[in-house]
Parts: structure tokens; sequence; C-alpha cells
């Protein structure tokens, strides 16, 4: 499973879907304004919020009316749920998690004019920023029936200054985040290929989280292989 032993060709066939019970996911976020407290790599500068009671998707968006919104996620059982949900309208499913959304197709324009939010369980899950299209969330759940191999991580600031990352995973109902990863850099990217890819057992939520000595943009991408159980 190693990414220093698997060839070009191997992943290809991976994300061709020609590799049996075996897929891929590419997370990759950004955080316009992380500051000297540890932030989620995703579409707001805070930590971020998980679903505690799945619910419905509501989608909203006063300036982009019409629009169609691909939700990506996990239903109650942490099965994969995937819904398009017209802005201003409710999922017919009930989300867990919410990892990924995605301007499917619009009224006008060629990109969101502005900023469309998913709520679920009273609080906003995911937002799509004004011109960006999709979110860009850090934040991953592996799916029930799924073991996950963490194979590549990357971090990246826009400033020259001292930063830290960190690789954090939950285990399924114990509330608690543990690092898995910590990597310093100062104005640099930092990268990191895992010779033994890490093993993330199903239902774990996984986020990347970050800090800096002064606030600045910062982004971050992992990819991990799912393999069915």
């Amino acid at each position: 499973m190693s990414s220093m032993y698997l060839s070009p060709e191997h992943f290809i066939q991976i994300a061709a879907g020609n590799v049996k019970k075996t897929t891929h996911i590419n997370k990759f976020g950004y955080n316009a304004s992380v500051g000297t407290s540890f932030e989620t790599i995703h579409d707001a500068s805070n930590l971020y919020s998980y679903i505690a009671n799945a619910g419905t998707a509501t989608v909203a968006g006063a300036s982009d009316s019409g629009a169609v919104i691909k939700i990506e996620g996990l239903d109650a059982n942490y099965n994969l749920l995937t819904e398009d949900v017209t802005v201003g309208g409710t999922s017919s499913g009930s989300f867990i998690r919410v990892y990924r959304a995605t301007v499917k197709s619009l009224t006008s324009g060629t990109t969101n004019a502005g900023n469309i939010t998913i709520t679920v369980d009273s609080a906003v899950r995911a937002t799509i920023l004004a011109g960006n299209g999709q979110t860009l969330m850090c934040v991953y759940t592996i799916p029930a029936g799924k073991t996950g191999y963490l194979i590549k991580f990357q971090g990246s600031m826009e400033k020259q200054k001292e930063c830290e990352f960190r690789i954090l995973t939950k285990a399924h109902n114990n509330g608690v985040f543990n690092i898995k990863g910590q990597f310093g850099a100062f104005g640099s990217t930092v990268t990191y290929d895992y010779p033994v890819p890490l093993k993330i057992e199903e239902k774990t939520d996984i986020e990347i989280r970050s800090r800096a000595g002064a606030t600045t943009g910062m982004g971050a991408i992992f990819d991990i292989i799912l393999i069915d159980r």
C-alpha cells in the first residue's frame, strides 16, 4: 500500500475504478486568515463544528437563487450520501457528515456570486465562498465499511512566517482528537509521503489544523486510499 511502491499506473487504475474494492479521496482546503491559535483548514477562520445529530441539509445563498449544489457526505449510518439540492431548498436524506459541496449549475454566470452555506443540525457545516465554485475543506470522515490509508500530506502558507500543521483524528463516538502528525515550517511548503500508510478505521473523523506566527492564509492537501472491509 505504500506510495513508495505503487506505480503511477496503479494509481491511475484506482482513479479509473479498475481496482476491486479500492477507491481514493483527495481532500484540499484553505483558510484565508489563520492566526496564532490552531484553526481548521476550511472556509472559515475557526475550528470546524461537527454534526451531532443527523439531519437534512438546507442550502442558502441569496445571490445565487436557483443554483444547484452537489452535497457529498455520510448518512446516519456513515454510508456515503450524495444529493443535489437547489439553493433555498432542503435535502431529502439526512446527513451526519458533510465533507464537500460543489456548484453543479447556475442560472447565470460561471461561478457563484455570493457565499453559499449548507446547514445541518442548526449550524453551518460547509460554505462555498463567493467565486470558488466548491468548498475548500480539509475535513473528512472514513465511511462505514471502509478502512482508510493516508498516503500523502502537504501544507503551505502565504507569508514568510513560522507555522505549524497538525493531522488529527477522532474515533467514532470517542469525542477525543489525537495528533497523528505535526509539522513545522518557516515560509516553506511541508510535504510528507508516508512510506507506510497511516491506517484509519471506519467512521473516524480526520482534519488538518494550523497556526502561524502572524495572521496568514494557509492551505493543505491529503490523499487517502479507501479499501472495502
